[in-house]
């Protein structure tokens, strides 16, 4: 079936929808499969719940000419699809990528942005082959600016999902050690996530660039560029007068303070380019500062909680050896009386257990702080010493957790798959 055909039966629907739990009436299920799962086998049961047309790509089950879309290849048709929409609709659209932070730096993009403009961004983490063009298809015609968030593990993903988003502006948080194993070390990294550059020059597309970060710096030079630093001598187009964190990330720049609630050093480019994002797209400074200012964590992801007596910095939303070793660089500055429970972190290949040692010993010395550590690879590369103490499981640590926690600021991190948020249940 052409595109042109089935964009027409698209512009009918009001929803798209991959997952038959969550159809809604005069949607467009699209069948997927999976390595587990054939969706082809769901469609018609999309149908009773009330989807107004079904995308399927196996001849099977194909038992209605008027509502089944019959192609090649579903996913394929939902990307191409995907596509063609934002061809049709023209907007600016903002992609951004990086090792970490991309979601909390997408999300204050979209509170600034939508201070002036009516905004769509991605939703949650949904950023993948199927996330993506999920995003790009729920954009209106109403829709000024799109934020799309773009995740990746594997070289050419950045690629890939830059061909079907073509994005207008893109941004690179950081490249950190994230998904090394896919990858295949930082450099797989750098490669990788660059891609997103390498789309822009091609396409004489502009990129936000923080001027401190010098491999995007260096990465950037020869792309029509908007940049950030906190070095005057640096001329960028937005200068970042002062940066602080205690707990909580305040900055000034031109004139203006603007207090957040976001903890951690680590967090102010996120602020930044959010500032400078916001500039260039003509929000005012009092609406920026307003925007950023109102903006409350959640999901995991350096929330601060009190429980008890104690305060809780809770960024157990995921982890990696450059995440894992700001935020404990930023909780070490925190005063007071300290406890960090660590979990595992994923995705590291052959280098999981020397990054795992290289937290451990980058706390050796830091003995006012007890360290609860979380995890095989953890006890794998454990060093003994008195303020520092291992578990091999979440289940190890229930069994033998420590009592008596009170007053104390507690920092709570590891990957997704370690879950360590149900920690708090034991406060």
């Amino acid at each position: 079936m052409r595109i042109e055909e089935l964009y027409q039966c698209f512009l009918q629907c009001d929803t798209v929808c991959t997952d038959t739990r969550k159809i809604s009436p005069n949607s467009l299920f699209i069948a997927l499969k999976g390595d587990n799962y054939n969706a082809n086998e769901f469609a018609q049961e999309a149908l009773n719940k009330g989807a107004l047309f079904v995308i399927i790509d196996d001849k099977k089950y194909y038992t209605d000419e008027n509502k089944m879309l019959l192609v090649n290849n579903s996913l394929q048709a939902l990307q191409e699809l995907a596509n063609y929409h934002r061809n049709q609709l023209g907007l600016p659209i903002i992609a951004l990528t990086g090792s970490n932070g991309k979601t909390t730096t997408k999300e204050l993009i979209n509170v600034v942005l939508s201070k002036k403009y009516k905004t769509i961004a991605t939703i949650g983490n949904l950023n993948n082959h199927i996330g993506v063009p999920l995003t790009l298809l729920s954009i209106k015609e109403d829709t000024d600016i799109a934020i799309v968030e773009m995740g990746a593990n594997h070289q050419k993903e950045i690629e890939s999902l830059c061909s079907i988003t073509e994005p207008d502006f893109g941004y690179i948080t950081n490249f950190g050690k994230a998904h090394l194993e896919g990858f295949g070390g930082i450099e797989g990294v750098i490669k990788g996530k660059s891609e997103m550059y390498t789309y822009l020059k091609t396409h004489n597309k502009t990129a936000f660039v923080n001027l401190d970060d010098s491999i995007q710096e260096e990465k950037t030079q020869h792309i029509n560029r908007y940049t950030f630093s906190t070095d005057n001598n640096k001329k960028a187009n937005i200068i970042i007068n002062k940066i602080e964190a205690n707990p909580f990330v305040k900055i000034k720049y031109n004139g203006i303070e603007i207090q957040s609630n976001l903890i951690g050093i680590y967090n102010s480019n996120n602020i930044n380019v959010a500032i400078s994002i916001g500039t260039y797209f003509n929000v005012s400074e009092q609406d920026i500062k307003q925007a950023i200012e109102n903006y409350i964590p959640a999901n995991n992801r350096s929330q601060l909680i009190e429980k008890g007596n104690n305060k809780i910095i809770l960024d157990a939303y995921n982890a990696n050896p450059s995440s894992m070793a700001a935020a404990l660089s930023n909780f070490q500055q925190l005063d007071g009386s300290k406890i960090a429970f660590l979990g595992d972190m994923f995705e590291l290949g052959e280098e999981s257990l020397t990054e795992h040692k290289k937290i451990i010993e980058s706390i050796l010395n830091h003995t006012s702080i007890n360290f609860y550590f979380i995890g095989k690879n953890f006890y794998s590369s454990k060093i003994e010493k008195e303020h520092i103490h291992y578990y091999t499981s979440f289940e190890d640590f229930v069994e033998n957790k420590p009592n008596g926690i009170n007053n104390n600021t507690i920092l709570i991190k590891g990957s997704r798959g370690m879950a360590l948020e149900r920690i708090l249940d034991f406060f």
